[in-house]
């Protein structure tokens, strides 16, 4: 059993079966994938693959078994090389990230500014998806750390750690009815929002959830027309006036001035923005560093501490005495 045979069977999976993706993003050709992967069963006696002719139609049941600990093996041979390299080169490498698309635009470029002064000579790669995305990408070892949004019951097997809290901004052109709200000590709500029609996040990122939690508890069904993974993606349609946008109050800038913004806070319970990477994996202080500077109460100590616990809800309750900033 060589590690390159687990490699080639996990990218298989990541490709969705498809050998021949497999073969170009590991850059070898599709017959010595195949021929590797053939050897591989046969050294271990049963089929890894499930298999139509000559077309893999899934995993078997072994299959399973087999590829989610090579994936773990393949996590503790890259620590091996992180080990060695924080020895020989500490202040060089790759760091790769998977966030939405809120956080790259709106939270991040400090952060990174702030990183590159330090680690001039670490490559930064950012990667933007769905919270499903983000979660796939991190379990396939394409990326080093996962910023996510209240998407904890996709991290069960990776260390997931508090890092702040945010809510909602209602957005609306400066002639709708709602952008009365805005400049009056009235409160807007939630039976008021409902009359509208609403943009906001594709279900499945962060905040639907709450938006439907709100409504359902004053018995509203909310009228969405229109979804999208983008904060600006919903600003560019408000502006169109297809409807009342429903936003990360951090996506609001000065260059939106030709949008008004109306604090929903009091009708949306906040979300928490998080930050998680696999289990065994060996953290390069530059990267404890990163989170670090995205999160300033998750030092390195805090940080290996949440490493030693093995359930979501015993790192939560490590950091329930932490005040978490708001955005």
């Amino acid at each position: 059993m060589k590690l390159q045979q687990l490699r080639y069977i996990v990218e298989i999976v990541n490709q969705n079966l498809n050998i021949t993706e497999a073969a170009e993003t590991l850059y070898t050709s599709q017959p010595g994938i195949s021929k590797q992967v053939r050897l591989l069963e046969s050294e271990l006696g049963i089929n890894i693959f499930e298999r139509n002719g000559k077309h893999i139609k899934g995993l078997t049941p072994s299959g399973e078994k087999i590829v989610a600990i090579a994936r773990e093996l393949l996590v503790k041979a890259q620590s091996i090389k992180s080990v060695a390299e924080e020895q020989t080169r500490p202040n060089r490498g790759v760091l790769r990230i998977a966030t939405p698309n809120t956080q790259a635009r709106y939270v991040l470029p400090p952060i990174i500014e702030k990183f590159k002064t330090k680690y001039p000579e670490v490559s930064l790669q950012l990667h933007q998806g769905s919270p499903s995305q983000i979660y796939d990408a991190l379990m396939a070892g394409e990326v080093d750390l996962a910023i996510t949004t209240e998407a904890q019951h996709l991290f069960e097997d990776a260390i997931l750690l508090p890092c702040y809290l945010w809510n909602r901004s209602v957005i609306v052109k400066p002639d709708h009815p709602l952008a009365k709200f805005a400049n009056q000590s009235q409160n807007l709500t939630v039976e008021e929002l409902g009359k509208y029609d609403l943009i906001t996040y594709t279900f499945g990122f962060t905040g639907q959830s709450d938006l439907d939690h709100a409504f359902n508890k004053v018995g509203i069904l909310p009228h969405i027309v229109f979804t999208a993974t983008d904060a600006d993606v919903i600003k560019t349609y408000a502006r169109l006036g297809l409807g009342v946008g429903i936003m990360a109050s951090m996506a609001y800038t000065e260059a939106d001035s030709d949008l008004v913004a109306i604090d929903a806070s009091h009708l949306f319970q906040s979300s928490m923005t998080q930050i998680a990477f696999k289990r065994g994996t060996f953290l390069r202080n530059y990267m404890y560093d990163f989170i670090n500077y995205f999160s300033p109460h998750l030092t390195k100590m805090q940080v290996e501490k949440a490493e030693q616990l093995r359930e979501i809800n015993a790192i939560i309750r490590l950091f329930e005495s932490t005040k978490l900033e708001e955005k």
